[in-house]
This record gives C-alpha cells, sequence and structure tokens, in this order.
C-alpha cells in the first residue's frame, strides 16, 4: 500500500506522534464503520435467496436444582471377561 504522504516518525514530537495516532484511530473507525454497513447490506440482500441469519441463541433449558451430573465414573461399564 503507497500513500502520498510519508512521515519521518523519527522528527516527529510526542505531541505530534500522539495526534497522527489519534487520527489514525479516528480514520480506521470510520473505515471499519463504512465496511460493516456494506457488509450487513450484502447480507440483507442476500437473505432473500436462503435462510435468515440466524444469530446465536442463548440457552433456554437450566437444569432443576435436584438434577446433577453424573461423572463417567457413576456409568457401569461392562468388563471383559
Amino acid at each position: 500500500m503507497k500513500t502520498d504522504k510519508t512521515f519521518d516518525l523519527d522528527s516527529l514530537s510526542i505531541e505530534e506522534l500522539a495526534t497522527l495516532r489519534d487520527l489514525a484511530i479516528d480514520k480506521l473507525a470510520e473505515k471499519v464503520a463504512t465496511r460493516q454497513a456494506e457488509l450487513e447490506a450484502e447480507l440483507e440482500r442476500l437473505s432473500q435467496y436462503g435462510k435468515p441469519a440466524k444469530k446465536a441463541a442463548a440457552p433456554t433449558a437450566r437444569m432443576k436444582k435436584d438434577e446433577t451430573l453424573r461423572s463417567v465414573d457413576d456409568d457401569p461399564v461392562p468388563q471383559a471377561a
């Protein structure tokens, strides 16, 4: 990736480097948000061709208080003769 601007980072002050970092973070967040919107729009267009995307469902079944997990040792295992 080539850019028109080049920086001699060694010549920049701490304040200039911090400002550059902040500008880069802001630009990155902007590009990520734009790309995410593009992908969501594409997903919406594609969803007409198949099943809608499933979101992970939270588990609905809970164990009752009196239910316990049995360990493997609780199960009888047939012994070889």
